[in-house]
């Protein structure tokens, strides 16, 4: 419970967080990021770390100079392209046997229903949406690994999308980040950022609970 409650502190407040790691890390902190955006991406045990506000937190860190913008993008675009690869790998030669028993204690059914769904719905495409979805984002690359997904196709959609999510959500707070009114609401910022980002899990969800409602028994 401790664990947990240390990680949405670091999340709600991430940018104190980073300015703490920065202070203490100098660039090491683009190694840092660097490893969390890998892991967030490419293990389907840590699709609980933070993405979207990460991101967010990082570009408004470069606006102050601490970081360069651009060597921080450039540099996360390749953590989630490779973190993206690796995941794929995993499910390609992994996959079936995880899948024998998937309800263990870091990987749940209930999350690969919710990815498989987005397939369903988006094909390939999913590649590119699932990088604004958190834990979809996970399991996605692993998920096309499993069924297969022909690797070049699987590449191109994992670069396309690795450019669009590191550069909207750093590239926003580079320019927005510093603004006065987000400055002084940086948490409610983050929540906001957090409670979009789920909406089409709870979309899915909702839709998934009324179709089984109206299925005859």
């Amino acid at each position: 419970m401790e664990i947990l409650m240390q990680l949405v502190d670091f999340i709600l407040h991430i940018d104190k967080h980073l300015d703490v790691i920065m202070r203490d890390y100098g660039v090491w902190t683009y190694v840092i990021l660097f490893v969390i955006v890998f892991c967030e991406t490419g293990l389907v045990v840590t699709p609980f770390l933070p993405g979207d506000s990460l991101l967010f937190a990082a570009g408004a860190l470069a606006s102050r100079g601490a970081l360069d913008v651009n060597t921080m993008a450039a540099l996360l675009i390749i953590a989630a392209i490779i973190g993206d690869t690796v995941n794929y790998h995993i499910g390609y030669y992994l996959g079936p046997k995880v899948l024998s028993s998937p309800d263990s204690r870091i990987f749940k059914k209930q999350y690969l229903d919710r990815t498989q769904r987005f397939y369903e719905k988006y094909g390939g495409k999913t590649i590119v949406l699932a990088r604004f979805v958190p834990i979809v984002r996970t399991f996605a690359p692993f998920l096309a690994g499993v069924g297969r997904m022909r690797y070049s196709y699987f590449v191109t959609y994992n670069i396309l999308g690795a450019i669009l999510w590191v550069a909207i959500f750093a590239y926003a707070g580079f320019f927005f980040g510093e603004i006065p009114a987000v400055k002084r609401n940086f948490t409610l910022v983050i929540l906001a950022i957090i409670i979009i980002s789920v909406l089409p899990i709870a979309f899915e969800y909702i839709k998934a609970r009324k179709e089984a409602k109206n299925q005859p028994a």
